[in-house]
């Protein structure tokens, strides 16, 4: 993997915008900045439960600042979207102050799509997201959280959102990798302020990695568990469909947050999955950084996605009623039979409709084959990642290979 990924548009933008790069000298001087036109935007001022995470958020931003190789339009989008999630946290806190009612609002049953990346987790989302009387969260809803709108108040929200998210046009391979759509339900990380997707998908930051592994993630899931309770108030009732591949080391938390969650763990060869991860990771480290280390970020996915599966695993033993396997190798190949076993799991009711568009959904996996990514470009070899799985591997054959109904105990549709 030698050529370019980014277009040479992205080369000028970064010319453009070099002037910004005055901001990493000072990161805490550039986040106060930031947090004052923040509070402007939202019209409302922080308070004392915003601080922490102000603060840590500052942490990131700071982190951030002393990546090597920090493009221009890096630093630029890592502000922009910091004052983003802050007006929009400050919208959420206001909204319940003033409906206090939002705040009784039951998050009742919500279904959480967890595995590791590119292990068919979008696949699995959109599906359950559209069945009758569920609902994922829509990208646009997740930057803009808001009671129900005015067409028109929305679609300038929509199309602001698409401005939003314009980067991914410097790097074309996003089209077929994936795809982002604001009108779309898309990855509950875009309510959660921190995660493993920093360090992934935008550039290795090891204290700040170091830090977010000794932290208590339970704030993180009640903000998410406030802004579904705003777009869940004065809407129709639907059952939540989550996604977030990372959340399948946070299942204790969740459940916590979420008594009710039911997890859909997803499951694939490892080998095709960090291969994958590592593709998508250079392609999103490319739009952040001059140049990405192909070869670290194949040690980071190595070691991000083995730990996250145990810990999945680690509370998998103890929540078997809990947690759903759901095979790659098995949702591809006959969908008509895995999807609903998987509906009648989770208690969803199969129609001939859903036949139509489950059929049409796994179409998706065929386009990725466009996607070409090799281990050795990023310093891995296949007995590497077959080693740091070994415990792994031989449950994923079982469950590959095993009936489609499986035995109550085990959780596998």
């Amino acid at each position: 993997m030698t050529r370019s990924r980014t277009t040479r548009r992205l080369k000028l933008i970064n010319t453009s915008l070099a002037p910004f790069m005055r901001g990493a000298s000072d990161p805490d001087r550039a986040w106060v900045k930031a947090v004052a036109q923040a509070q402007r935007a939202a019209g409302v001022d922080l308070d004392t439960d915003d601080q922490t995470w102000v603060e840590e958020f500052g942490f990131l931003i700071s982190c951030v600042a002393g990546v090597r190789g920090l493009a221009p339009i890096g630093w630029a989008t890592t502000i922009m979207d910091a004052r983003s999630r802050l007006v929009n946290r400050l919208r959420i806190r206001d909204l319940h102050r003033r409906h206090p009612a939002i705040g009784r609002e039951e998050i009742a049953d919500p279904i959480f799509v967890v595995g590791l990346p590119r292990t068919a987790t979008t696949l699995a989302h959109n599906i359950l997201a559209a069945a009758p009387g569920c609902r994922g969260p829509r990208l646009w809803e997740m930057v803009h959280t808001s009671l129900r709108l005015p067409p028109d108040e929305e679609a300038r929200i929509v199309t602001r959102a698409k401005r939003q998210f314009q980067a991914t046009k410097y790097a074309p391979d996003f089209a077929h990798i994936h795809p982002v759509d604001p009108t779309r339900p898309e990855e509950s990380m875009f309510l959660l302020p921190h995660g493993l997707y920093h360090v992934l998908f935008h550039a290795p930051m090891p204290a700040y990695q170091a830090w977010f592994a000794q932290r208590d993630t339970t704030a993180d899931y009640e903000y998410l568990r406030s802004a579904v309770q705003v777009l869940q108030y004065g809407r129709p009732r639907r059952r939540w469909v989550f996604k977030y591949p990372f959340d399948l080391a946070q299942m204790g938390t969740i459940k916590q947050v979420f008594p009710g969650a039911t997890f859909v763990w997803t499951h694939r060869d490892p080998g095709t999955v960090i291969g994958s991860t590592c593709s998508l990771a250079d392609l999103c480290q490319s739009l952040f950084v001059y140049r990405p280390d192909r070869e670290g970020i194949g040690q980071l996915a190595l070691d991000l996605l083995s730990e996250t599966v145990e810990k999945g695993r680690k509370f998998r033993q103890s929540n078997l009623k809990d947690v759903i396997d759901v095979p790659y190798f098995q949702l591809v190949a006959d969908p008509t039979r895995v999807v609903p076993a998987l509906y009648k799991r989770l208690g969803l009711t199969w129609t001939q409709e859903d036949g139509e568009r489950v059929a049409e959904a796994v179409q998706r996996p065929v386009r990725d084959r466009k996607h070409e990514y090799n281990l050795g470009d990023f310093g891995l070899t296949q007995s590497q990642v077959e080693d740091r799985f070994s415990t792994y591997l031989p449950w994923l054959n079982s469950l590959n290979f095993g009936t489609l109904s499986g035995p109550a105990s085990s959780g596998s549709v």
